[in-house]
């Protein structure tokens, strides 16, 4: 059991290595479930605790609407992490990790597309608000 709580910039360090790993081994062109389920593998292996396909409430005045936001993966409550596996990113793609922050109250995020030839080509950070 850990006591030490990690920073935003330490997880995301975290998940950037994790990226490089998967995508030498599996390498572009699979379902963005694949790089998912590697992810969740590799931050188990490194007692990392996350969640996937978390929900995420939209509120409007005292109503909460049921919109369907899922992060794919959330490490330790501080970072959302959005995979994807597309020929290329859209601007929908980083507008939705920016208005997942602002929903859950993160300040980091990382928008990572397996389906390029050079990963970090495909890793994009995205932040909402100061980080500590």
């Amino acid at each position: 059991q850990r006591i030490y709580c990690m920073t935003e910039n330490e997880l995301a360090t975290i998940a950037v290595d994790i990226s490089f790993k998967i995508h030498k081994t599996l390498r572009p062109g699979l379902l963005e479930s694949v790089y998912e389920s590697a992810f969740a593998y590799e931050l188990t292996k490194r007692g990392i605790a996350f969640t996937r396909q978390q929900g995420i409430v939209a509120y409007y005045e005292e109503e909460i609407l049921d919109v369907g936001f899922r992060a794919d993966i959330i490490m330790e409550n501080k970072l959302i992490v959005e995979l994807k596996s597309v020929e290329r990113l859209e601007k929908v793609h980083h507008k939705t990790v920016l208005t997942y922050l602002r929903l859950a109250k993160m300040k980091l995020g990382l928008l990572i597309n397996f389906n390029v030839e050079l990963i970090k080509e495909g890793i994009h950070r995205k932040i909402l608000g100061q980080l500590t």
